[in-house]
């Protein structure tokens, strides 16, 4: 006889929400035109609107 495995409850993920997304769209499109337009960086533009737009924007020091 085989013994049935303890389940866990599945973790909970929170949406984005549609104004959330298109908060983040609009603000990458700014860090993509600021940047020059340049492509091949469009996750790091997003990942960094996400950052930005949840206050957790870090500060690289120059």
């Amino acid at each position: 006889m085989t013994k049935n495995p303890e389940r866990k409850a599945p973790l909970s993920v929170k949406p984005h929400s549609r104004t959330d997304e298109e908060t983040t769209r609009k603000r990458a499109y700014e860090l993509y035109v600021e940047g020059g337009m340049e492509d091949g960086h469009d996750l790091e533009d997003w990942f960094r609107a996400e950052e930005e737009l949840s206050g957790k924007a870090r500060v690289v020091a120059a």
